[in-house]
């Protein structure tokens, strides 16, 4: 019985600690994704209007670095556009034509990109959260105070013909139709 309480004790006050550790990764993950440090390049393009990316995001924990990857892909092809790639990929630019439409429509970004935001209807991971190795590098670490971190590469497919709708309907970009 004294065996049982001690481990429940443990375990009370262990708890606590893995739920902040984790909150942690997603704040630093979040962090990143408001500092926008990614890099994206173009793998390939599917059915018309689906471009396949390979996202490269940063973060402390492998699993919080390729969730981030789906809002770092939206968010490059919304402001960076697509730089052309491997076969195949043709250099597509930014959604957004005004480069401080992220500023100027704040409110809206903020609600698409918050968790489980409408971000997610446009894009999908292609490699089901797994990682080659070759797409893993540990960044940063050295020094007293440094933390490791992690730069993940994943491989994503993002509609961007529905986001391009979704954004001309909302009013963030002009139509195409509207011209320049």
């Amino acid at each position: 019985m004294k065996a049982i309480l001690i481990s429940a004790i443990l375990l009370f006050c262990w708890a606590p600690g893995i739920q902040a550790q984790s909150n942690d990764a997603i704040d630093d993950a979040n962090e990143e994704t408001r500092n926008w440090r990614y890099e994206i390049e173009c793998e390939g393009v599917g059915q018309q209007g689906i471009f396949i990316i390979k996202v490269y995001s940063y973060s402390r924990r492998k699993d919080v670095a390729i969730e981030q990857a789906k809002k770092n892909a939206i968010h490059g092809v919304i402001f960076k556009g697509i730089p052309s790639g491997k076969q195949g990929c043709v250099s597509q630019p930014a959604l957004a034509r005004s480069s401080n439409l992220e500023e100027q429509k704040r409110d809206y970004f903020n609600s698409f990109f918050r968790e489980g935001g409408k971000y997610m209807k446009f894009v999908n991971l292609t490699t089901d959260g797994a990682v080659k190795a070759s797409d893993r590098y540990v960044v940063g670490g050295r020094g007293l105070f440094r933390r490791k971190q992690y730069k993940i590469g994943v491989l994503v497919s993002v509609n961007v013909a529905r986001l391009r709708q979704e954004l001309e309907d909302a009013g963030v970009i002009k139509k195409l139709s509207s011209g320049f």
